[in-house]
């Protein structure tokens, strides 16, 4: 007997999962062959292990055998229907359309009280949201707030401890767990791709757990849509690590999913494929899909997010990034002068919509900075224009302080662990 790779046995057990996840039934146990190489191909259609005639094909749905997306006898309907001449692209409608019908109306993602105790430690502490359809959440935090045990929960991979989840218009429940899964999509920060295979083998492979129709068209869209097309023949293991990613991005969109979770989608690509990326996560959303977006890239959900969430076991706040800013921080406007004023007090004192000012520190070059909090940064600007040109000040700049999603973030995280 042959002796069982690591890198082997980590595809066994990713197929086991995903088949299990997907259909709801253990998968076929996978042995590695004894030269080290996992005997994969014998799931891809038309594949055999050599020396094994008649063994290993993919066994074909026929007459008498029901696949998982496939009606029960009963007459349920399949989890994963979805009607001929769909077309995996972000110009195009996207969710399966009997997921949006039945939960018209419904927020995309409802959260109500949600606990999840382990052991003794509690990662997730009374945390309630809701997620609008078509929209890009960011879910932000520092590591171990709790994120990922929010994701599981709500990609059915675990239960709650209490509290309850609707995903897609769907409450999650244990017999309706199936039912979501058919209707979102995961894209971990780790790709799990089988890296002998091929691009177009890996995506054939996780269509065919899907039971997508029109695979062959689907595939081929997905990857042009994250310009791997021309990497189609390519073995996974060949491709960089944010070509992976991309390809991991590309199996997201198989299953036209009205819900993507993306765990750091952008991890590991370069300025251009991350801008690649963030135009497909517009585009989704524009289509209609919501964005259930994890990165610890601030000014990435800043650029992307309509709003955004910030965790550290429970909720600190929850809103619009510009709304935040403005609940968490005075507006104010930074002043630049050529040099420093002779009585900045009487240039500023009084000034319409001005309630104080203070110097900042000195610049190199002999410039001086003033930081004016206001109430209203349109009123106040032209009255501090005016008064410094009438004091003889030669003006370099005047312009509203912004603060960014990475100041609300620090702020609430901060504040909480110095309690």
């Amino acid at each position: 007997m042959g002796t069982h790779s690591k890198p082997a046995q980590e595809e066994a057990d990713v197929w086991a999962a995903t088949a299990d996840y997907l259909t709801g039934r253990p998968a076929p146990e996978i042995r590695p062959g004894g030269s080290g190489c996992t005997e994969l191909v014998r799931l891809m259609p038309g594949r055999s292990v050599p020396g094994r005639r008649g063994k290993g094909r993919v066994r074909r749905t026929g007459p008498g055998r029901r696949s998982a997306a496939q009606p029960s006898a009963n007459g349920d309907q399949p989890v994963s229907s979805s009607e001929p001449g769909r077309a995996v692209s972000p110009a195009s409608p996207s969710g399966d359309e009997a997921g949006r019908q039945a939960g018209a109306g419904a927020p995309a993602i409802e959260v109500r009280h949600l606990t999840k105790n382990f052991g003794g430690r509690t990662a997730v502490a009374d945390v309630s949201f809701r997620v609008a359809r078509g929209e890009v959440f960011g879910f932000l935090g520092p590591n171990g707030a709790g994120k990922t045990t929010t994701v599981r929960i709500l990609g059915t991979l675990i239960a709650p401890t209490s509290g309850s989840v609707a995903v897609a218009g769907i409450p999650l429940t244990r017999a309706s767990a199936a039912e979501i899964r058919q209707r979102i999509s995961i894209m971990p920060e780790a790709p799990g791709l089988y890296r002998r295979l091929t691009v177009t083998e890996n995506l054939e492979y996780f269509a065919r757990l899907y039971g997508r129709p029109r695979r062959d068209a689907r595939i081929k869209e997905a990857l042009e849509v994250v310009n791997l097309g021309a990497r189609a023949n390519d073995s996974c293991g060949s491709l960089s690590k944010g070509l992976r990613q991309r390809l991991a991005l590309a199996r997201t969109l198989l299953n036209d999913p009205a819900v993507m979770f993306l765990d750091e989608p952008t991890s590991g690509l370069d300025p251009v494929a991350a801008h690649e990326v963030h135009g497909l996560i517009a585009a989704l959303r524009d289509s209609g899909v919501t964005i259930f977006l994890t990165t610890h890239r601030l000014d990435e959900a800043e650029r992307l997010c309509d709003r955004v969430a910030i965790m550290n076991s429970s909720l600190r706040t929850i809103g619009r990034p510009d709304d935040l800013r403005q609940a968490l921080f005075s507006r104010s406007l930074a002043v630049t002068t050529a040099g420093p004023l002779v009585r900045p007090d009487q240039v500023f004192t009084g000034l319409p919509a001005v309630r104080g000012w203070r110097a900042g520190d000195p610049a190199d070059g002999g410039t001086a900075g003033y930081t004016l909090a206001v109430s209203d940064p349109a009123q106040a600007a032209p009255g501090v224009t005016r008064a410094l040109v009438a004091a003889g000040a030669d003006v370099l700049s005047i312009t509203e302080s912004r603060h960014t999603l990475e100041d609300v973030y620090l702020e609430l995280i901060d504040d909480q662990e110095g309690r």
